[in-house]
């Protein structure tokens, strides 16, 4: 799955404070919060969350994920963060930032809010803060997002935070025939 292992130590886990946001890795108590965002989210998720919809269908799915989230961030697998609203405590959503751990370092990052937190500038803050995480604390060259191109909220998030689209990626012999991509990826290099 990853090609190399971590150059350095997994970050503490500390929380990373941004203007109205507070994001950090969840905590076990969190997992009813979790599990409600996700069920009252399905199937505006399950396009581009697939896994992550299928994976918690219970409380105790969101136990087990949340669970495996911390084992993922010790081992470098994996860095999920929550969202919360700083003043109001509530849970907004999660970024992540999937390594690839071979040179030059990229991470992959993915994020979602609930629905009724969309409009109010949150995920672009939030991905303004791991943005800085992932170069500073992580050490990343590159930092890379896949958005769906119906989703344009997405892909305005991607580019307000400066993240450059890249050129489409041609599809494998079989599947050129089909629809095309459906995916814009977008990149931002280390200055």
């Amino acid at each position: 799955m990853y090609d190399a292992a971590p150059p350095l130590p997994s970050p503490a886990g500390a929380p990373l404070l941004a203007a109205r946001l507070t994001l950090r890795p969840y905590l076990p108590a969190d997992a009813a919060d979790f599990f409600h965002l996700i069920q009252d989210n399905r199937l505006r998720l399950r396009p581009a969350f697939p896994a992550r919809e299928a994976s918690v269908q219970t409380p105790a799915d969101a136990e087990q994920v949340l669970a495996q989230f911390r084992q993922d961030w010790a081992a470098g697998r994996l860095y999920v963060l929550g969202i919360w609203h700083t003043t109001t405590g509530q849970y907004l959503g999660d970024i992540s930032l999937k390594p690839n751990w071979t040179a030059p370092v990229t991470l992959e990052i993915g994020y979602y809010l609930a629905a009724a937190a969309e409009g109010h500038g949150y995920a672009r803050e939030a991905l303004a803060t791991v943005v800085e995480f992932g170069f500073g604390s992580l050490r990343a060259a590159r930092l890379l997002i896949r958005c769906r191109t119906n989703n344009p909220r997405s892909c305005a998030v991607a580019e307000a935070v400066g993240f450059q689209q890249l050129a489409p990626r041609p599809r494998p012999w079989p599947l050129r025939s089909l629809a095309p991509s459906d995916i814009r990826y977008y990149h931002l290099r280390r200055e």
